[in-house]
């Protein structure tokens, strides 16, 4: 039986998130396998993925800061506003240099309302809005709320009427980095898209810590699983009970205990045992771990 818990891929170029969350399936042998946001197939980088009952708690997961890291292609523009794409418009680079990007970009910092790429996976009229692209269409998304709190330029490389830039960009999640690029573009006035990207954190977990990457996706090794204590413990406070107290919890009782927030509540033997939230003074069932299947 395979274990419940998280694993932390390196995603590789080329793959789908849902190719990773397939092969993983079957290097461990289960289906209850789910990812804490889609990586595209251009974009390298932290995956990281739950399994068994570790699927349960994916969405407290999907909402940790990001932290990527990116190449900028200034002077084009594409039909899915990264390099897979068809070129929709070559404006040029001339003049501009990574001052002019640096000081244009900075009215992208804080809260800002983001136009989501159309090549994304947003339902409009109940459709992905990326079938809709490819199908020849142009979806009209909403803007949507999202935080960015740096965008730190790097080393720049001219090219034959484009200009490359690196780019490190810390933000909330749900930023969309395709349309931060489009945007960035537009406003120093040559156009731009994606032509590289890898995620480097999420939350406070780092691509470094990833034990699974390519070689051992395409392999037969076994993969790594932490354990649900151990990253949970990274992202809600911990709440240590006994052996009594634990039995309630597994059939999902109200505790008197007061609670500041979500909280991970483990029993004797550091067993995650479930997430309850504040409620009136006590202590609620979130999210049951242990029981069930």
């Amino acid at each position: 039986m395979s274990p419940d818990g998280f694993v932390l891929v390196d995603k590789p170029l080329g793959w789908t998130s849902h190719q990773v969350v397939g092969r993983l399936r079957r290097l461990l042998g289960t289906k209850k396998i789910g990812h804490a946001g889609t990586l595209d197939p251009l974009a390298t980088g932290l995956l990281v993925c739950g399994v068994g009952r570790a699927t349960r708690l994916l969405g407290d997961l999907m909402g940790e800061d990001k932290l990527y890291r990116a190449t900028v292609r200034f002077g084009q523009e594409t039909s899915t506003e990264d390099a897979e794409g068809d070129i929709t418009a070559s404006r040029g680079v001339d003049g501009l240099d990574l001052e002019t990007v640096r000081a244009v970009s900075a009215q992208w910092l804080g809260a800002v309302d983001q136009v989501p790429s159309a090549v994304s996976a947003i339902k409009v009229q109940g459709q992905r809005a990326y079938r809709l692209v490819r199908a020849g269409e142009t979806p009209d998304l909403a803007p949507r709320r999202v935080r960015i709190d740096r965008i730190e330029w790097g080393s720049a490389r001219p090219g034959d009427g484009w200009l490359d830039a690196e780019v490190t960009v810390a933000c909330s999640a749900g930023t969309y980095i395709r349309a931060l690029a489009r945007d960035i573009g537009r406003g120093v006035g040559t156009g731009a898209h994606l032509v590289a990207l890898r995620r480097l954190q999420s939350g406070s977990f780092k691509v470094a810590e990833a034990r699974v990457d390519q070689a051992r996706l395409e392999g037969a090794d076994p993969v790594d699983v932490w354990p649900i204590r151990a990253v949970m413990a990274r992202v809600l406070p911990l709440l240590r009970t006994d052996a009594d107290t634990a039995r309630r919890v597994g059939y999902g009782q109200a505790l008197d205990q007061v609670l500041s927030g979500p909280t991970l509540i483990v029993g004797p033997g550091d067993e995650a045992l479930a997430v309850y939230v504040p409620d009136d003074g006590r202590a609620v069932a979130r999210t049951v771990l242990v029981g069930g299947s």
